[in-house]
C-alpha cells in the first residue's frame, strides 16, 4: 500500500503538472520572445517559464505551507516539514520557443532528501509519466487507462539507441560532439530530443536503451530519474557515483555498465 504522504504528494505533483502543462500549451502567445538568458546567450528563459513555476509553487504552498522548494526559475525555500520539492516548470525550453513538440513540466518530491515521487507531464504528446518511491513507474496518454513502464529487454551496446544532449557552453558541446562522434560506430544510433526529462521517461517507456548527459542540475532529472529505475533502469554518474552535473548515464540493466565504461573511456565528464 503507498504510504498517505506519498499518495498526497502524489496527487499534488500531477495537479500541478496538468495545469503548468495546460498554461504552456494552451497560453503560449504567437510572439513569444526571450525573457533572459542563463549560462550563455542560447541558453534561454522564456515568460511561460516564470509564469510557469508561479503556478506550480503557489498551488504547492496552498497545499502544503510548510514545503521547501528547488526550482529552475529562482524558487528556493527550506521548508520545516522535511519535503522539498524539485521542479523543471519547462523543460526544452528552446524547443518550446521554437515551437517543437518535446518539452515537459518536471516535478518530484523528495522526503528527507530521498526522491520519493516524480512526475513528467508532456502535453504535446498528451502523456503524463509518474512513478511513486517502490511503486512502479506508470504513465496516461492517448490510451485507455493507467500503463505500466518497463524498459526494454538487455541489447548488446552496438544495437543500443541512445539519446543525449549538449551543453549551451560552446567550448562544452563541442567536446560533446567529439564525444558522440566516437561513440556512434559503438551504437545503433544517438538521438538528441532537447528535454532531459522526457529522455528518461522515454527509456522508462521502452522507446530508447540508454541515455546521457553531462551539465544536469537536479531539477533536470528528479523526476525522470525516478520513473526510470522504477521501470527498470539504472542510473548513475561516473562509475561508483551518482548522477551529478560531470555526468548522469541511465540505460537498460544490459546497456548501463557498458555504456558508463564507454563514457568514462572517453572522457565525457570533461573538456
Amino acid at each position: 500500500m503507498t504510504d498517505p504522504l506519498h499518495a498526497e504528494l502524489l496527487d499534488i505533483a500531477r495537479e500541478a503538472a496538468r495545469r503548468a502543462g495546460e498554461l504552456l500549451r494552451d497560453g503560449r502567445p504567437a510572439d513569444l520572445a526571450v525573457a533572459a538568458t542563463k549560462s550563455s546567450p542560447i541558453d534561454v528563459v522564456t515568460e511561460m517559464d516564470i509564469a510557469a513555476e508561479k503556478l506550480i509553487t503557489g498551488l504547492i504552498a496552498d497545499r502544503r505551507p510548510d514545503d521547501g522548494f528547488l526550482g529552475e526559475e529562482g524558487a528556493s525555500s527550506d521548508g520545516t516539514s522535511g519535503v522539498r520539492w524539485v521542479i523543471d516548470p519547462l523543460d526544452g525550453t528552446v524547443n518550446y520557443l521554437y515551437g517543437l513538440p518535446t518539452w515537459s513540466v518536471s516535478i518530484a518530491a523528495e522526503q528527507d532528501g530521498e526522491r520519493v515521487v516524480g512526475v513528467v507531464a508532456v502535453p504535446m504528446r498528451g502523456e503524463t509519466y509518474h512513478a511513486v518511491r517502490g511503486r512502479g513507474a506508470w504513465a496516461t496518454g492517448p490510451w485507455d487507462g493507467e500503463r505500466a513502464l518497463a524498459c526494454r529487454p538487455a541489447a548488446p551496446l552496438e544495437q543500443a539507441l541512445v539519446s543525449t544532449g549538449f551543453n549551451y557552453v560552446t567550448a562544452v558541446r563541442t567536446h560533446q560532439a567529439e564525444v558522440a562522434r566516437r561513440l556512434i560506430p559503438r551504437l545503433r544510433d544517438i538521438r538528441r530530443g532537447g528535454s532531459a526529462a522526457v529522455d528518461l521517461c522515454d527509456l522508462a517507456a521502452g522507446r530508447l536503451d540508454g541515455y546521457y548527459e553531462r551539465g544536469l542540475h537536479p531539477w533536470d532529472v528528479a523526476a525522470g530519474d525516478l520513473i526510470a529505475r522504477e521501470a527498470g533502469a539504472l542510473t548513475g554518474g561516473r562509475p561508483g557515483e551518482r548522477p551529478s552535473y560531470d555526468l548522469t548515464v541511465a540505460a537498460t540493466p544490459g546497456v548501463f555498465e557498458p555504456l558508463q565504461a564507454l563514457l568514462e573511456d572517453l572522457g565525457a565528464w570533461h573538456d
